[in-house]
């Protein structure tokens, strides 16, 4: 399957506030953002059973730069979707929807945003909604993925 992730309060804190994985000096000196606590073992254990992972996040972010935070905690993501190619792949209609999984092949998207899970219940895709509390957010999605 395809499995996409958003960035912003699902794996990297924003407005909501979780555990973070631990940082080296090399990533703190480049500014490298933290990411959520348990992604590094969650996104390796679905690459081991051969999924496919993507970031796709609404922010601004360079490709290069959502590249290069995952690389230096040691994951390699398959693809990289950010506003810019959401908006050149959907077009006008990039402005109906805030993500569109389809659009991009993608099986499950997990994100934070109960406005992204309605969403999916609208246009027929499919999405794990993780919240800032859960902190057995990675057996949930193991869970949930397994099941599908």
């Amino acid at each position: 399957m395809i499995i996409s992730f958003d960035l912003d309060d699902t794996l990297i804190p924003g407005n909501k506030r979780f555990n973070t994985e631990p940082q080296t000096f090399i990533q703190k000196v480049c500014g490298v953002e933290k990411l959520r606590a348990g992604t590094i073992q969650l996104i390796k254990a679905l690459q081991k059973q051969g999924h496919t992972i993507y970031v796709y996040t609404t922010s601004l972010r360079k490709t290069r730069k959502i590249r290069w935070t995952f690389r230096s905690y040691g994951i390699k993501l398959d693809k990289i979707i950010n506003q810019t190619v959401h908006e050149k792949c959907l077009g006008e209609n990039s402005r109906n929807y805030s993500k569109y999984p389809p659009a991009f092949g993608i099986d499950i998207h997990i994100d934070d945003s109960k406005g992204v899970e309605m969403e999916g219940n609208r246009f027929n895709f499919k999405t794990i909604i993780i919240t800032e509390d859960n902190t057995s957010w990675t057996a949930f999605i193991l869970r949930v993925i397994q099941q599908v």
